[in-house]
């Protein structure tokens, strides 16, 4: 087995190359890096490079065994067709190609079924149609996935989507519910409440408790990475796994109104309450539980346990390379 991972220096890359170290010591792991570079080791090679450049996905795959994807471009129109769109086809041609080829595996995202944005009356599964969300970034999650999918029926590669909502890690999941400056993601809250509510809520130190406009608390899928780096390890070597699309997430989507209720009883922390025009959703992760065998550690209070709990050294400062 040799595996080549791109997007290997964001929060999901680096912490899965942590565990296939861990779990496979001698299996070697090539990095396919960017803007950013990883450090060499016995066990690990980097390629320096754009997925958009074909030589360069050529060289990623040479020799390698399986892909875990990651790389991709958030709301970036100049950029996204060029990554997303064909970065992935050039690794996709390169990868089908090769002897030694065995699985490739793409880590989608929910944005391809408009998750929080539309409303879906029944869970979210795997046979939910696409519906991407106005933006680029949405459209480039849909376009992956028909991508990996078609190479399945045209050429009989062997790929395995993940698709996964909001990853946390850390104390990530704090700073989504911040109405400061240091908001990480949306919704925006400081740009949906009056300056003065926003001022109120800044003093007390509170916490947004987002409902529908008739007010009906949001609930929305979330995924810790430790959770999602433990679903692709099990993608990686399950029979089950082929061609077959995975919703990798919590067992249950975090209400708003258990976060604040939970805030309140644990730690003090008071809530304001923000109408938003998104919805509560459901995404259905019974069959990635049922055929790889895969169980999600984090639930609602153990993500914001660990959130709150989580002390950053000064030598792991909070780092933001893109919005969310």
């Amino acid at each position: 087995m040799r595996i080549l991972v791109t997007g290997a220096t964001g929060k999901v890359g680096g912490a899965l190359i942590a565990a296939l170290g861990r779990l496979w010591p001698d299996v070697p792991v090539r990095a396919l890096c960017h803007n950013r570079v990883l450090p060499e080791s016995a066990t690990l090679e980097v390629i320096r490079g754009s997925i958009s450049d074909r030589e360069t996905c050529r060289a990623a795959v040479a020799g390698v065994t399986h892909v875990v994807h990651m790389a991709t471009c958030k709301e970036s129109p100049s950029e996204v067709m060029d990554v997303a769109v064909k970065g992935l086809f050039w690794l996709l041609e390169e990868f089908r190609q090769i002897p030694t080829a065995e699985r490739f595996i793409l880590i989608g995202g929910d944005a391809a079924v408009g998750h929080f944005y539309y409303r879906h009356a029944v869970p979210i599964t795997e046979a939910t149609p696409h519906t991407a969300y106005p933006g680029c970034y949405a459209l480039s999650k849909v376009l992956e996935e028909v991508l990996v999918a078609q190479c399945g029926i045209q050429y009989g590669l062997d790929w395995c989507c993940l698709r996964a909502p909001w990853i946390m890690e850390k104390d990530d999941f704090r700073y989504t519910l911040s109405f400061g400056d240091d908001l990480f993601g949306g919704p925006d809250w400081k740009t949906m409440v009056t300056p003065e509510v926003l001022a109120e809520s800044r003093r007390k130190g509170a916490v947004p408790l987002l409902v529908e406009t008739d007010g009906t608390p949001v609930r929305r899928n979330f995924v810790h990475v430790d959770d999602l780096v433990s679903a692709i390890l099990a993608a990686l070597t399950s029979k089950a796994a082929r061609q077959k699309l995975y919703n990798v997430a919590m067992d249950e989507p975090v209400d708003y109104a258990l976060v604040a209720r939970y805030l309140a009883e644990t730690r003090g922390i008071p809530a304001t309450v923000v109408k938003g025009p998104f919805f509560g959703n459901w995404m259905d992760n019974t069959r990635a539980k049922a055929e790889l065998g895969w169980r999600p550690v984090y639930d609602a209070k153990k993500l914001i346990d660990s959130a709150w709990d989580h002390i950053r050294t000064p030598e792991d400062p909070r780092k933001v390379w893109y919005p969310g």
